[in-house]
């Protein structure tokens, strides 16, 4: 029911494709690609996210935390990546819209993320067609950030804005996310968590994995049985 995206972005670039093995029991490999624009930092790109896809079978979860993302989505589809996320405040108004065409056109599945302090309501345009939105819970660029609480409430409303339109996007949060927050964010309704050092800094990345998930379906069993009550 939660599924758990690990962030390479803690992982050991040296040894990458060991990092990757360590987290083959996670459901997706989340890949955060920085270009030093959009946010303070430069991280990895397409040759990268190209040489992941020959060491794993697991879905590519590509979060572009660039400018102008529509320039590049078609190349990181090419590259592997399976879900392609894009900023709202890099794509604005038709770009977003674009971009969300651009993917679905490539073959891969479209998300959209918003910043801490943007308003989930950005993404009203664009809801019906989205297959995921990532809540960022820390302000993006680096890893390692503490939870900004609070940010399960976004989650709460991005759960009622969809169901306004009649979609059902899954939820990924990222930022922050471990054992302790996890259960906040999934019984607000988030399906996908993205962890970075709580499971790549790991001694045991395969039991923090199963840690985490447990702690968050556990919160969502508890969340969805006190609604029906």
């Amino acid at each position: 029911m939660i599924k758990v995206a690990p962030s390479i972005l803690s992982a050991d670039f040296a040894h990458l494709g060991r990092d990757i093995e360590a987290i083959s029991t996670a459901d997706y490999v989340h890949v955060d690609v920085m270009d030093g624009m959009f946010v303070p930092n430069i991280s990895i790109g397409i040759p990268v996210v190209a040489s992941i896809r020959k060491v794993t079978d697991l879905p590519l979860d590509v979060h572009l935390m660039i400018t102008k993302p529509v320039r590049y989505v078609e190349q990181f589809c090419d590259a592997g990546a399976d879900i392609v996320t894009v900023h709202a405040e890099a794509a604005a108004g038709y770009q977003l819209e674009r971009a969300v065409e651009m993917i679905h056109a490539a073959g891969a599945k479209a998300a959209a993320s918003v910043k801490p302090h943007t308003p989930v309501e950005v993404l009203a345009p664009v809801m019906a067609q989205l297959d995921m939105v990532l809540i960022m819970s820390v302000e993006p660029g680096f890893s390692g950030q503490s939870y900004i609480e609070g940010s399960e409430r976004k989650v709460a409303r991005t759960v009622e804005l969809a169901r306004a339109v009649g979609a059902a996007p899954l939820i990924e949060v990222d930022g922050g996310i471990g054992v302790k927050t996890a259960p906040l964010v999934a019984a607000a309704g988030a399906d996908v968590l993205v962890c970075g050092s709580a499971v790549c800094g790991a001694d045991d990345p395969a039991a923090a994995i199963a840690q985490v998930t447990q702690a968050a379906e556990a919160a969502r069993a508890a969340a969805l049985a006190s609604k029906e009550a």
